[in-house]
């Protein structure tokens, strides 16, 4: 008996190529080799069968690890008696349609019909569709918890017909195209695929008198109210799941989930990084310059802050524990108060002659960062002149 030939040698890929191009490949050459398009040609259905083995070790990730491993007496165990049959061996018949589909125009796949065999099958249950809704929230509800009425329109079973579909009085009636089986079986020389009735939708049964509430479909729209309690230290992106309040489920199956997901809106005060709060806070001239306390809100209420004298804007203080709730462990980030010297306005004539009378008695060593800055540019414009 002749050595069997490599899988990839057969298919004529490397043995890196990726499932794609192994599919490409197989797609191409058993189009090419197909039965039912050399008719009487042995040779031609062999070299199919022989390509439809590769595909179906070299398709399959643990099949194909084993003949990477231990070539084919790795996937000897895979086959029944005898070696590789096609009809029997072959797992990949849901590939049909899209290898195959272009080969009959796929007409295989809408003309060629006969009724399944076996006993009838009965009407499946289906779960829901999930759903998603997205919901803006203060920041103040972001991290301190609120709840919130939503109304959202969700399909539920008709309760006219009950979710049957038919009209109060009416039955559904046996498929015609399939006897009840809810599957039919494609036929075409070489092939028998067997997939869903088309004409029941696999159901086995069609509905001839439609619910005029629900046009036959047995769902209707209405509109759901719900209250929506939200955890406080959520951020934009937090995601919340009600369980089955999403869209009805079919035939008594069960509801799919709704998810919320937030989006903060922006605060005049606050702004916040991860569970992190910053916001910048406004400090008299006098305060900065001769020391003293401010006021800064937190989530709390107002706490004070000790300003030394001669602050500068842009100086950060951190208020451990006064940021926001993380919502994994429990603990609290912090706050950091950007200060910001504000510099009087609206002077009155007394205060704009009190102020200058101040500013007469002050030297360079009252402006530190003003004789640097000035100190710096005279060498700098010195080098210029050179």
């Amino acid at each position: 008996m002749a050595a069997k030939r490599d899988y990839y040698e057969i298919l004529g890929v490397s043995r890196s190529a990726s499932l794609d191009e192994i599919k490409k490949v197989y797609r191409k050459l058993a189009m090419q080799h197909h039965p039912d398009k050399n008719s009487g040609n042995k040779q031609a259905e062999e070299r199919f069968k022989e390509l439809s083995e590769a595909y179906e070790v070299l398709s399959d990730a643990d099949k194909r690890q084993r003949y990477d491993q231990f070539g084919h007496a790795g996937v000897k165990s895979s086959f029944g008696p005898g070696g590789f049959d096609f009809f029997r061996d072959f797992t990949h018949g849901a590939d049909f349609q899209d290898v195959f589909g272009d080969l009959f125009g796929g007409s295989i796949f809408e003309d060629v019909f006969s009724r399944g065999s076996g006993k009838r099958r009965p009407a499946r249950a289906a779960r829901g569709a999930d759903l998603r809704y997205d919901l803006e929230i203060s920041f103040e509800e972001s991290v301190f918890g609120a709840e919130r009425e939503i109304t959202l329109p969700v399909s539920q079973e008709c309760g006219a017909c009950r979710g049957s579909g038919c009209e109060p009085g009416h039955k559904k009636e046996t498929c015609r195209r399939c006897d009840g089986h809810g599957v039919v079986v494609a036929a075409s020389g070489f092939f028998r695929i067997q997939q869903d009735c088309p004409a029941c939708g696999g159901r086995g049964e069609i509905v001839t008198h439609p619910c005029r509430t629900c046009r036959g479909t047995g769902m209707v729209k209405n509109r759901q109210q719900l209250s929506i309690k939200i955890p406080k230290g959520v951020e934009t992106g937090s995601r919340l799941r009600l369980a089955g309040k999403g869209e009805g489920g079919t035939q008594n199956g069960p509801a799919g989930d709704l998810y919320i997901i937030l989006h903060v809106l922006p605060h005049n005060i606050f702004q916040r990084e991860g569970v992190d709060l910053f916001c910048e806070l406004p400090v008299a001239l006098e305060t900065a310059a001769l020391g003293g306390e401010a006021e800064v809100p937190t989530l709390e209420g107002w706490a004070r802050i000790k300003i030394d004298s001669g602050t500068d804007t842009g100086k950060i203080l951190r208020l451990g524990g006064k940021g926001v709730y993380d919502l994994n462990t429990g603990t609290r980030g912090d706050l950091h108060v950007r200060l910001t010297v504000e510099t009087p306005k609206n002077l009155s004539s007394a205060q704009k002659k009190n102020l200058a009378e101040y500013c007469a008695v002050l030297g360079e060593d009252n402006h530190p960062s003003c004789a640097r800055f000035r100190k710096s540019a005279e060498e700098f414009l010195k080098h210029r002149e050179k």
